[in-house]
């Protein structure tokens, strides 16, 4: 029998943001929707009330109070770009990085994306399951109550299903929920080096109707990037995906534009990841569409990349952002949500607020979330964050301190 929990009334807060505002801060607009003197009741898992302290009071005078102690209350992050099961982390490639061996030449020397995908093979779904679960805690701790975790180490019919099967696994053993992405189109396995087309074949006839007809995936992503796969490639595993019930997402223009963007735009995909060197055309073709920007700094830092994505332009021109951690062995090995709204803030141009909004509402938009989630407002999820702290700008402020004093995920504390 499912424990009915008690209703709760969040108070005390010195500010709430609901995160309900615009995509881009303007004169008289505040993306986080930031309110004082508020609270939140939580009923049956949802927020059933936000308003004026007193008033939510009066309401629910029978639920159990919870003192934000001036604390600021947030939603829970929704990291919408996450690779969070995968084997061992290549701690070995970050030394040969440190000493100024590039990225690509690592993984022409056998490093990389390949080297996770030896060692994935090598494991079992159980011991995959057993490896992300104190990942997933860590994400939790840092206030995320979403995520989308993809697979793509697998790279063979067997291993990406074994990767998608511990992802569906873990949803049931952890708070976070997660949501599966199939991106069998993460790199070309070794194997097929020589005969590349006859892997996009094996992607399109069978990995895809597989991972379909399992329903172990809600995304068909693709990495398109010069090197990796391209246009005409992308859009055929895309098609498929689409064909067979999978929406598209995109890692597009991360390390060179190659149109990326576009060729998202023009599928109607729910997102295109990272955008390092995206094109003018590509920014104002995301302005004119549903398609979510989703930028990644955590990765473009820790890859040491000179340039970072035009989060400032994106958003001016209208696009709708997300940011996320891109939690990763290789290129990104933080699940610090919070880290990202710092390095968004610092080198990427947001707003403290922006960079809020983006990385709740905005997440649930790259996932096409539509139940409220990364929101504080009534019929959302009760997906909340406690922070010490005195206004949400401090939250990017203080540079990934352990500032969270709680985490609730529907309505239940989890940390």
């Amino acid at each position: 029998m499912t424990e009915i929990l008690q209703p709760l009334v969040f108070t005390g807060a010195a500010e709430i943001a609901l995160c309900t505002g615009p995509v881009r801060e303007r004169p008289h607009t505040d993306p986080a929707a930031v309110v004082c003197g508020a609270a939140v009741a939580v009923e049956g898992g949802v927020i059933v009330a936000v308003g004026p302290e007193e008033a939510v009071l009066d309401d629910f005078p029978h639920a159990e109070r919870v003192h934000c102690h001036g604390g600021v209350l947030t939603p829970g992050f929704v990291d919408s770009h996450t690779h969070a099961v995968f084997g061992r982390y290549r701690t070995e490639e970050y030394a040969l990085r440190c000493t100024g061996v590039p990225y690509m030449e690592i993984a022409r020397q056998g490093g990389g994306i390949n080297a996770s995908v030896r060692d994935l093979r090598a494991r079992s779904e159980d011991e995959l399951v057993e490896m992300a679960l104190p990942r997933l805690a860590e994400m939790l701790r840092g206030g995320t109550t979403t995520a989308e975790v993809k697979s793509g180490y697998g790279l063979s019919t067997e291993d990406e299903m074994k990767t998608l099967r511990a992802i569906r696994r873990l949803n049931e053993l952890q708070p976070i929920e997660l949501i599966p992405t199939f991106l069998g189109a993460h790199e070309v396995p070794p194997e097929y080096r020589e005969r590349r087309a006859e892997y996009v074949d094996l992607l399109v006839e069978e990995m895809i109707p597989a991972v379909a007809e399992s329903c172990l995936a809600r995304f068909c992503d693709v990495f398109m990037e010069p090197g990796v796969f391209g246009r005409a490639e992308s859009e055929r595993i895309l098609r498929a995906g689409i064909e067979h019930g999978l929406r598209p997402k995109m890692h597009a223009d991360e390390l060179e534009g190659s149109g990326g963007a576009e060729l998202g735009v023009e599928l109607g995909a729910a997102s295109v990841d990272h955008l390092g060197d995206i094109s003018e055309a590509g920014i104002a073709a995301l302005a004119g569409s549903s398609t979510v920007a989703t930028l990644l700094p955590a990765t473009l830092f820790f890859l040491g990349r000179p340039r970072w994505a035009p989060g400032r332009a994106l958003i001016d021109a209208g696009a709708t952002v997300a940011l996320a951690t891109d939690f990763n062995p290789g290129s990104s090995p933080t699940p610090s949500m919070h880290f990202v709204l710092t390095a968004a803030c610092s080198r990427m141009g947001f707003s403290p607020a922006e960079a809020l909004r983006a990385a709740t509402a905005g997440g649930a938009a790259a996932l096409e979330l539509c139940d409220g989630r990364g929101t504080l407002a009534p019929g959302a999820p009760a997906d909340l964050v406690l922070w010490r702290a005195q206004t949400a700008s401090e939250i990017p402020y203080r540079l990934a301190a352990p500032i969270i004093e709680g985490v609730w995920k529907a309505g239940e504390r989890v940390g």
